[in-house]
């Protein structure tokens, strides 16, 4: 029985898991084909809010990836829709972002500005990567002034090709410095309110969180109560996998979304075992050689009931060496 199997619905996260920046990972179009094939539900739900759900669906269309704007949950919705829960209709909101996230605000019934003389009651941060010191003064002065602080997520950063580039979390933290405080409100991962909503939309009974990041993905599917799977395509590695508290800890680890179709018990961190694959645990050191993510899965359940990571073959130092350990 593969994996996937076992689950109703398949949420995805975007930049890490299915693309890097404007590219697709390789096999992502071919995953969510062979999802579809078996008639598993699918859903997107990102952090990035610089684009709206149609266009994040003809986005991933575009790179080959089949996708409908319903299946799309965005930060920058969530966020407009929250904030249209809490203020009256054309209340103006200072929107710290890109154009996505002010058309979000618009549609919501809300009057997007940009300075702080338009007395806006709310300030809405999310990520844009033309962002500057201009418009986060205007923001600073609002806040200070007593506007609601809604920020769509705390993403420090965001994967590349070329390597991870400051997110939407930096941003915030130029704010958080400046003023001294948190946000009032953080919309996206890890709170899990997409994972609740994308489950709820599908009437999954058995969801499947998929994502790159321990600290944004990982953390919302365990505080939504779902199981996930970490894929090492985008930011988080082995050593902070291994280093990882209990609430951001995953219930499977694959290379990449292959392994959603792989046997579920190999996928399955190996908690209480000491052989997987062509490693072993012999005397607390990992011995042998074989796929590096068998020698992961194998590790953090010794490490994570309290073991050291050591090595204890030339493959395995190897390996340690590459994963920065």
């Amino acid at each position: 029985m593969s994996l996937v199997e076992a689950y109703d619905l398949v949420i995805f996260d975007l930049d890490g898991v299915i693309y890097l920046i404007d590219k697709p990972i390789e096999g992502a179009a071919e995953a969510v084909e062979r999802l579809r094939s078996a008639g598993t539900a699918i859903a997107y739900a990102t952090n990035n809010a610089s684009r709206r759900a149609p266009d994040v669906a003809a986005l991933l269309t575009g790179m080959g990836v089949s996708a409908t704007a319903d299946e799309v949950l965005t930060s920058a919705g969530a966020a407009a829709a929250l904030l249209a829960q809490r203020l009256p209709a054309g209340a103006p909101v200072l929107v710290v972002g890109a154009e996505a996230l002010r058309a979000e605000v618009r549609d919501a019934g809300l009057v997007p500005v940009e300075r702080f003389e338009d007395e806006p009651v709310a300030v809405v941060q999310g990520y844009g990567p033309d962002v500057g010191w201009k418009v986060l003064a205007e923001a600073s002065l609002a806040v200070r002034a007593g506007a609601l602080w809604m920020a769509t997520n705390t993403d420090r950063t965001l994967p590349s090709p070329r390597g991870p580039l400051p997110g939407n979390g930096s941003l915030v933290s130029v704010l958080r410095t400046a003023l001294n405080r948190e946000p009032d409100v953080v919309v996206g991962k890890p709170a899990p309110a997409l994972f609740e909503t994308a489950a709820s939309l599908s009437k999954s009974q058995r969801p499947l969180a998929v994502g790159d990041r321990l600290d944004t993905d990982i953390e919302g599917a365990v505080g939504a109560g779902m199981d996930s799977l970490l894929v090492l395509t985008g930011v988080s590695g082995p050593a902070e996998l291994l280093a990882a508290p209990p609430e951001r800890r995953p219930t499977f680890v694959s290379a990449d979304l292959s392994g959603l179709f792989g046997e579920a018990p190999p996928a399955r961190l190996a908690a209480g075992t000491d052989e997987l694959g062509g490693w072993r645990l012999m005397d607390g050191k990992l011995d042998g050689s074989g796929d590096p993510v068998d020698a992961l899965r194998l590790l953090t359940g010794f490490v994570w009931d309290g073991g050291k990571a050591q090595a204890g073959s030339d493959a395995a130092r190897e390996l340690f060496t590459t994963w920065g350990l």
